[in-house]
């Protein structure tokens, strides 16, 4: 087994701002052992141009000493500009996900922590990358990936991630929302120590549906959904409104909500606490949290990056491993 905390990340797209956030980390007292999974190279001259005197020690799969910053060095054939998104890291970016994942799933690692990826550019190469998400879910084979993001005082889950518009309706199915229920119950308790994990559950339709005048997603999925959770004494609350069930207090009756789809619940969430905010994957049988940001090609390489998401992703990965280790 892996040493307690030895935590992976991959910094995503290296145009991005993932290589800044790595040469600040390397900066910075550690509390775990962190292991980053990048070409040296790009790491070493991005350094250069933050102006920051670091250096970074190679990896050494049996080091056992407590915490550290080393560098599983994989190479990135595409040559590389701070600040240029381009389709040609697309295989790079997937090579250190994949050894990542590996990792994780040997014991190598104990938890992955995952920087940004611009999922334009990833499909353009000619990759159907729909996100983290669900490249992990299928690359682990987990059935049913739950993408939840919580700060200091929320949480949210959803139901569907990266699709279009248009097709979540057909994605709002009464099985899957029983799915993503049991998930949230028991990783919530599992990880977070919620007892019965209150879930306040959305409606799709405006004004939750109206008893069927705004849409029959409602009656058809959402409430059989709740009432099967119900028989299975699973705390779930719903269809309430999504324009009301984060005003005032209402939103602190539960310990997370459940958003039909990713433009109703992540950005309440995002408005309150960005830069603070944890993506964290449940169902997956590794442990995976990531930042909040993007790539934000319009300040990589200009040393005015912030590391909070990603401090709080690895603190919150170190937490849960140590969970894991118990």
């Amino acid at each position: 087994m892996a040493n307690p905390n030895t935590l992976v990340y991959t910094p995503g797209d290296p145009a991005g701002i993932g290589p800044d956030l790595a040469v600040v980390l390397a900066d910075q007292p550690m509390t775990d052992r962190i292991v980053i999974i990048a070409d040296l190279n790009i790491l070493t001259d991005r350094a250069i141009q933050l102006h920051r005197n670091v250096a970074f020690d190679a990896y050494d799969a049996d080091r056992l000493d407590g915490s550290a910053i080393e560098v599983l060095h994989l190479q990135c054939d595409h040559p590389v500009t701070a600040g240029q998104g381009d389709p040609g890291y697309a295989d790079y970016i997937l090579s250190t996900l994949n050894r990542a994942v590996d990792g994780c799933l040997s014991g190598e690692f104990d938890a992955l922590v995952t920087g940004p990826v611009n999922k334009e550019m990833m499909n353009r190469s000619g990759t159907d990358f729909m996100g983290h998400t669900e490249y992990l879910a299928d690359r682990t084979g987990a059935d049913c990936p739950v993408m939840l993001l919580m700060s200091e005082n929320l949480k949210v889950a959803l139901v569907t991630t990266h699709i279009p518009i248009s097709q979540v309706p057909d994605q709002i199915t009464c099985e899957r929302i029983v799915s993503i229920g049991r998930i949230l119950h028991n990783d919530l308790e599992k990880w977070f120590g919620l007892k019965s994990p209150r879930i306040g559950i959305c409606g799709l339709n405006p004004h939750a549906g109206e008893g069927g005048k705004l849409g029959h997603e409602e009656i058809a999925e959402i409430i059989p959904a709740i009432e099967i959770l119900h028989q299975e004494n699973i705390d779930a609350t719903g269809p309430v409104p999504a324009d009301t069930i984060f005003a005032g207090r209402q939103v602190d009756e539960f310990d997370v909500v459940l958003a039909m789809y990713h433009d109703q619940g992540l950005p309440v969430i995002k408005h309150g606490a960005f830069g603070s905010i944890v993506n964290v994957t449940l169902g997956l049988p590794i442990i995976r949290t990531s930042v909040d940001h993007g790539t934000a090609y319009g300040i990589a390489g200009k040393g005015v990056a912030d590391t909070g998401s990603l401090q709080h992703a690895l603190s919150l990965a170190g937490t849960l491993s140590h969970k894991q280790m118990k």
